[in-house]
C-alpha cells in the first residue's frame, strides 16, 4: 500500500478523522459545562451579596434624610406627570423606593431602600433586593412606587417577606403619557428611571424586607 507524504497511508489518515470526529463534541461539552460552572459561581455571589446587604440595620437617624428622599421622588414623579396623583390618593398605603440600583450582563442584581406610607406618613422601613437571569446589558437607576389598592393587599404586604411573582411588571413614567394602568392582585407598580441603559427592567422576583417604625 503506497504512504501518503506525510508517512500515513490513506486509510490511517480515515481512521485519524474519524477519531477527531467523535473527540470534537466532548470538547464543546467541556466548554459548556465551564460556562455553566461561572454562571453558576456569579449567581451564588450575587445571592449571598444581596442577602449580606439586605440585613444591615437601617439607620434611624437617617430617617429624616430617607424621608426627604421620598419626598423628592414623590414631587419628581408627579412634576413628571400629575396624573399620578390619583393613586396616592385612593391608595391604601405605598412604598416610596427613591433609588433602585440596578446593573447586570446576562446575570443581574438590584437593590433599593425607602419607606412604607399609610396615610401619607412613613409607618416602615422597606428593603427590596432581585435577583434576574436573563439578557441585560449595561446599568439602571430608577425610582420605584408601589400602591396597594386595598388594605387586604397592605396587610399581605407588611406581614414581611413580600414577593413578587416572577410575571409581575412596572408601568415606567413618562413625562405626559396618558397613565391609566390597573390593579393586579391588589398592586400597582410605577417605575420612573432616573438615568443609565437598560434593556431588561421587569420587577419579576423582587423579595421586600418591611420593618415597622419604632
Amino acid at each position: 500500500m503506497r504512504a501518503s507524504l506525510n508517512g500515513r497511508s490513506p486509510a490511517d489518515r480515515r481512521k485519524a478523522s474519524r477519531f477527531d470526529g467523535r473527540i470534537r463534541p466532548s470538547k464543546m461539552k467541556i466548554a459548556e459545562k465551564a460556562e455553566m460552572k461561572s454562571i453558576l459561581t456569579t449567581s451564588v455571589f450575587l445571592v449571598m451579596l444581596l442577602a449580606f446587604t439586605s440585613t444591615q440595620a437601617w439607620d434611624p437617624k437617617g430617617l429624616d434624610e430617607d424621608v426627604a428622599k421620598g419626598q423628592e421622588a414623590i414631587d419628581a414623579l408627579l412634576e413628571s406627570n400629575p396624573s399620578m396623583q390619583r393613586y396616592f390618593d385612593a391608595a391604601a398605603g405605598y412604598v416610596v423606593i427613591p433609588t433602585v440600583g440596578k446593573a447586570g450582563i446576562g446575570i443581574g442584581g438590584a437593590r433599593g431602600k425607602g419607606l412604607l406610607y399609610e396615610n401619607g406618613e412613613p409607618t416602615a422601613e422597606v428593603t427590596m433586593t432581585q435577583l434576574s437571569i436573563g439578557f441585560q446589558w449595561g446599568g439602571q437607576a430608577y425610582s420605584e412606587f408601589v400602591f396597594f389598592e386595598d388594605t387586604g393587599a397592605l396587610e399581605h404586604f407588611k406581614k414581611g417577606n413580600y414577593e413578587l411573582g416572577a410575571q409581575a411588571s412596572a408601568v415606567a413614567v413618562t413625562a405626559g403619557a396618558s397613565i391609566d394602568a390597573g390593579y393586579e392582585s391588589g398592586v400597582a407598580i410605577f417605575t420612573q428611571v432616573k438615568g443609565g441603559l437598560m434593556y431588561e427592567a421587569s420587577v419579576g422576583g423582587q423579595k421586600f424586607k418591611v420593618k415597622a417604625l419604632k
